[in-house]
């Protein structure tokens, strides 16, 4: 999934890395994680290590972690729309081995995307000049920065790159990039290239 959007005569385009959706299940009893690693391919469980059974999805490209609760985690989707798509596949290898799992609520959790700005960014000065920066970078290479209105996070790079965390819907990362872009301009610490 990629976006445009304009900020005065800046066009920014991101694009969708990843998007982590929960899903909440109705079932009878607990899962037997092990019947399914003995049942379906392209499954892992360790429960020396996670509590948690893995699945791997090829179309749409996504990975499950899913639990003998019924409760599952999906990540690795470009598209909001794909959530439905993997946990009905994953529910229907699971029905087709005999768990009866029915009404699954499907909640999108996080979109992260990824940009450039186009412009170089002075992090040392961003963290004078913004609030709810925090930039540190013998611990980590970019400012993070927690916008509070919308409300998402941002990594920053000097280079003029960013990842968007913490959306839940599209609108929000157009929003947020909007909103940066002009404190960034406004707070004189970039040099467009």
């Amino acid at each position: 999934m990629e976006g445009n959007h304009r900020s005065d005569k800046l066009e920014i385009s991101y694009k969708v890395v990843n998007i982590v959706a929960t899903v909440i299940t109705e079932i009878d009893g607990a899962i037997d994680l092990n019947q399914i690693i003995q049942k379906v391919s392209n499954v892992e469980y360790h429960p020396d290590r996670f509590p948690g059974l893995i699945m791997r999805l090829e179309k749409p490209h996504a990975t499950l972690l899913i639990f003998s609760s019924g409760r599952m985690v999906i990540t690795g989707l470009k598209r909001t729309t794909d959530a439905n798509l993997a946990a009905r596949q994953a529910i229907e290898k699971m029905q087709n081995i005999g768990f009866n799992i029915k009404n699954p609520i499907i909640t999108i959790q996080n979109i992260v995307a990824t940009s450039s700005l186009n412009m170089n960014v002075d992090l040392n000065m961003l963290t004078i000049v913004m609030d709810n920066i925090m930039y540190e970078p013998e611990v980590f290479p970019a400012a993070i920065y927690k916008m509070p209105d919308p409300k998402v996070v941002f990594l920053i790079f000097s280079s003029g790159k960013i990842v968007c965390l913490g959306s839940k819907v599209k609108e929000t990362i157009d929003e947020a990039i909007s909103v940066l872009v002009k404190q960034l301009s406004e707070s004189e610490v970039t040099d467009f290239f």
